[in-house]
């Protein structure tokens, strides 16, 4: 864990200069293509996530920029610097993993100040840094502790303090909320965002978690088989996806087959009412599940295929939303909220 500077030949310079480029990344395990031909520029400053299945390509990645894997063909540079064949210690990046990487016989201080005393900085120096990180992840008072004293989400911020103290100018972080309950997840996404505002540095983030990625991320893409099937912000990646399986697989997505195109429409944009009120395709109502905050309802329609409509609760109880099954029912949207896969706006 190191941030000394690469000695490769600089292929851009200054400000314009992407924290992260990669350019025609290729990485192949025998028969099996993880990364096939991948090319990405990550701004400075930008919370940027990659987000995909298991075996889509995002973790090797990842690996890729960080150095522990070498590409088979492509070209990776760090802040302009073409950093393809140098060692992972020589590269200005940090990385965080899931299962926090700690040295259990030394303490929350010592694994915090390890990076700078490899680094030679001296012992005052390192524990005055030590001291100041700790406080910025709110973790002040700590330094003392062994890692098993600490809960799973301390022991992930020990981790981000660890990885922060040499103040890389990129940092990387692999599904580093894992490992975590789903409200302590819902928190540590919260302060992640937070860190890397204050801390003005380029997050390159790791998920399979599609509310992670479209919570804390500037910009987002969304691997499926080794390559980039999308790349936007979260809300053009929801709203508009580009392909099926983006439709598919961020958030939950209506496919509809029309005129031999297909449409989709987000389960949220769509209006459900009684048969006999207004225009809208007629359905039944096949399915009800009541998940508390809202209800999902599965609607068979009559000119073939099924919606999946989600209702807020605001006032419906869950007798009165599991009462709806077997109803008769018309949905409707506005033309805005529909897109053709691969295409444009319905109607546009």
């Amino acid at each position: 864990m190191a941030t000394l500077a690469p000695t490769a030949p600089e292929t851009e310079s200054g400000a314009d200069a992407p924290a992260v480029r990669l350019s025609g990344i290729r990485r192949v395990y025998g028969d099996v293509v993880a990364v096939g031909g991948v090319d990405l520029d990550i701004a400075a400053g930008e919370f940027f996530t990659m987000l995909g299945p298991s075996g889509s390509g995002k973790t090797t990645t990842l690996r890729v920029i960080a150095g522990f894997e070498r590409p088979d063909a492509g070209r990776v540079e760090l802040q302009g610097v073409d950093v393809t064949n140098v060692a992972p210690s020589q590269r200005v990046v940090n990385t965080v993993f899931q299962d926090y990487a700690l040295f259990p016989h030394m303490t929350v201080a010592e694994n915090v100040e390890y990076g700078l005393r490899v680094k030679g900085m001296s012992r005052g120096d390192r524990r005055a840094r030590s001291k100041e990180v700790l406080e910025r992840v709110r973790l002040p008072g700590v330094g003392n502790r062994k890692p098993v004293q600490l809960s799973g989400g301390q022991r992930q911020r020990v981790a981000l303090a660890r990885a922060i103290v040499n103040r890389p100018p990129v940092l990387l972080l692999d599904e580093p909320l894992g490992a975590l309950d789903l409200k302590l997840r819902q928190e540590m996404q919260i302060f992640l965002k937070e860190l890397q505002r204050e801390l003005a540095i380029t997050f390159v983030y790791v998920t399979h978690d599609q509310e992670e990625a479209l919570t804390m991320s500037d910009r987002l893409a969304v691997f499926n088989e080794g390559r980039i099937e999308q790349l936007g912000t979260p809300a053009d990646v929801y709203e508009h996806p580009e392909t099926e399986f983006v439709a598919g697989f961020v958030g939950v997505s209506n496919i509809l087959e029309r005129d031999g195109r297909q449409i989709t429409i987000r389960p949220e944009k769509i209006r459900m009412s009684d048969e006999g009120a207004g225009e809208g395709e007629p359905g039944t109502v096949r399915e009800v599940v009541y998940v508390g905050m809202v209800t999902r309802f599965g609607v068979d329609l009559d000119a073939g295929g099924e919606l999946v409509v989600v209702r807020q609760n605001l006032e419906t109880s869950s007798q009165e939303a599991l009462a709806e099954q077997g109803k008769r029912v018309r949905l409707s949207w506005r033309p805005e909220h529909t897109y053709e896969i691969g295409g444009t706006k319905e109607g546009t």
